[in-house]
């Protein structure tokens, strides 16, 4: 394939110069049996030559229709030769799923030779670089979003394992929420994610950029059966303390771990030899309290396996009380109240156990849904 890249545009070039050429010998001639067809002393004296001009003509037109039927023909073949070996490497490349191995993103390239592959490749960077189209001063909607971008919270544009991942909403979307009450599509869980962790405006679901970042999701989930959500999916599950999460053990954390990127003051600093910054984790710059991440569960299963820089479900470098007294730390700073409060979970008995605002179909006080203890919640609604 890489050979007739360089030696089939050079072969078409040169079979059409040579058509060109003969078609101005064909015009020449059509000019001259025409300039004789009114002159009768030329048609007298050259009878034998116009003879042989029309049987070159007839040469000439019939080799002109073979080599432009033979490019079509050869270009046809090799076409269609090409796409044989594409689809063909690509069917090897598709991961198959296995419910116990970590499921790792599909080869980039699948996405490069995909039918839509551009509007893959602009989804992951509107993923991974959401400031440059919705900050401050992006290029689609300036100042619609936080200083957050999406693979802030979704690691390597979503696709690192146990890195808040997008492996298993293509397979499991559309699906019923409890914290909504509806059947939830895609692009209305991204909108979530731009009105919580963004703390910022919906986009249109039909617009250019939903349906990019739509098809970048679903590239992701290539090679997961619809239903099935990939081990490795979305965020570690930490195992409970046997206490409340401690916001004070978690600033010593903080300082010694998460202070050298996201600075003492947790709005981030410079990102080294870079014009971006680390992302900020408290303040009107950073997620809401509506955020998945305001749970925390959920924000210590993302430090556990991914915090500090370097760290990976493979290295992790916190110990568990260190990711639940962080992830207290962080959660107990100011940042953008909850604008969903009096919609989210019309059925309070779906509540998640460390959901940290009331009322709760239990008897559990509201602090200790949001810093623990939480097996006990567990078990009583296990009961």
């Amino acid at each position: 394939m890489a050979t007739n890249t360089f030696y089939f545009p050079v072969l078409w070039l040169v079979v059409a110069a040579i058509v060109v050429g003969i078609l101005a010998v064909i015009s020449g001639i059509h000019f001259f049996q025409h300039t004789a067809a009114k002159n009768q002393t030329v048609r007298e004296k050259t009878p034998r030559q116009l003879a042989v001009l029309k049987r070159l003509l007839w040469v000439l037109e019939t080799l002109t229709v073979l080599l432009v039927a033979g490019g079509i023909s050869a270009w046809y073949i090799d076409s269609s030769a090409e796409k044989k070996t594409l689809a063909e490497l690509r069917a090897r490349l598709v991961p198959a799923f296995d419910p116990a191995k970590i499921w790792e993103a599909p080869d980039p390239y699948l996405a490069q030779t995909d039918a839509n592959a551009e509007m893959i490749a602009y989804g992951r960077d509107l993923i991974a670089h959401t400031q440059d189209y919705f900050g401050e001063q992006g290029l689609v909607r300036p100042g619609s979003i936080n200083q957050l971008n999406c693979q802030n919270c979704h690691l390597d544009a979503g696709s690192k394992p146990f890195g808040n991942n997008y492996f298993a909403v293509e397979s499991t979307y559309p699906k019923m929420r409890g914290r909504s009450g509806t059947l939830e599509t895609i692009p209305r869980r991204v909108n979530d994610c731009f009105e919580r962790s963004m703390n910022g405006k919906p986009i249109d679901t039909t617009s250019h950029e939903m349906q990019a970042i739509a098809a970048y999701i679903r590239w992701l989930s290539t090679g997961v059966p619809k239903g099935e959500k990939p081990k490795g999916t979305g965020l570690m599950e930490v195992p409970f303390l046997d206490r409340p999460a401690d916001p004070a053990r978690g600033q010593q954390v903080f300082a010694a771990q998460c202070a050298s990127c996201h600075g003492a003051d947790g709005q981030g600093l410079p990102m080294p030899d870079s014009p971006r910054r680390y992302p900020p984790l408290w303040g009107p710059g950073s997620y809401n309290q509506a955020a998945g991440l305001f749970r925390l569960s959920r924000f210590a299963g993302y430090v556990k396996a991914n915090m500090p820089f370097g760290a990976s479900y493979q290295n992790t470098q916190l110990s568990d009380e260190e990711a639940w007294d962080v992830a207290a730390f962080v959660n107990s700073k100011p940042r953008p109240e909850h604008p969903f409060l009096n919609q989210d979970w019309p059925d309070i008995s779906k509540k998640p156990f460390d959901h940290p605002f009331g009322p709760y179909k239990d008897t559990f006080p509201q602090e200790q849904h949001k810093f623990g203890p939480f097996a006990p919640i567990v078990a009583f609604y296990k009961k």
